[in-house]
């Protein structure tokens, strides 16, 4: 089974650069999206559809802005809209599927790069994730918590370390609560396979970054301890083109 996570920085813009044919061509089981800043009725739902798609989308209250989706051709037996906690559920941060044998989440996580007021909502965004993960994964011991985390959690994902030393999302705060967040039974399933550095999932639009892979890695697929045995796959695929992201993918025994 194919499940894929992608930052697609807005739903309408990744379809006006052949999204849909690329969704075709991988062909994924399930795709958590992130930043779909649409909601249903403003896009063809038929599209998704026609090619087998279940569609659960969960946008902001606020027009044009951050909104998590799921796309599964497998059918949910419940699907969870939200945390239980307004100020993230009226910005669209979270949307999980439950299936017989695992449970899935797309997640999108604040961004502090616009200043104090958002680094420090972000930041009790850390706390109450963690702990809800936390009560999420005792109900629901096969998860899988995917999408944008908006951190790079240590020097080999990011490709200047020392000079973004202070920047949001790699902050020591930050790469501290990944510390806490990996140590407390959740896998980050690509470095189960990859050690590799200049891995990367997200690239400014600014000064040819993507072109010289001057990137970060932001974007996980965060499994919890009794998926690993599951796991035969996980890798990053950036030769898509649709976003300011590349998507990444799992593959997983069902």
């Amino acid at each position: 089974m194919k499940i894929v996570s992608y930052n697609v920085n807005g739903i309408r813009a990744a379809l006006n650069k052949g999204f849909l044919d690329w969704l075709k061509a991988t062909d994924p089981d399930i795709i958590g999206l992130q930043e779909v800043k649409a909601e249903l009725n403003q896009i063809d739902k038929a599209i998704f559809e026609d090619i087998g798609y279940n569609i659960y989308w969960f946008p902001a209250v606020k027009k044009g802005y951050s909104g998590v989706a799921i796309l599964s051709k497998l059918k949910p037996k419940h699907v969870e809209y939200g945390m239980g906690i307004s100020k993230y559920d009226d910005e669209g941060r979270m949307i999980r599927t439950d299936f017989e044998t695992f449970s899935f989440v797309s997640a999108y996580f604040p961004s502090g790069t616009t200043g104090d007021v958002r680094q420090d909502f972000k930041y009790i965004f850390l706390d109450d994730i963690y702990g809800y993960s936390q009560d999420l994964k005792e109900k629901l011991p096969n998860l899988i918590l995917s999408g944008d985390y908006n951190i790079c959690h240590k020097p080999i994902d990011i490709h200047n370390p020392v000079s973004n030393k202070n920047s949001s999302g790699f902050l020591p705060e930050e790469r501290a609560w990944m510390d806490k967040f990996t140590e407390s039974g959740f896998d980050d399933s690509f470095r189960l396979f990859n050690k590799n550095p200049h891995q990367y999932t997200w690239w400014s639009y600014r000064a040819g970054s993507r072109g010289k892979n001057l990137g970060w890695r932001i974007d996980y697929h965060m499994t919890t301890d009794s998926m690993k045995e599951r796991i035969k796959r996980s890798v990053i695929l950036p030769e898509a083109y649709h976003s300011d992201h590349c998507p990444i993918m799992v593959e997983i025994e069902n």
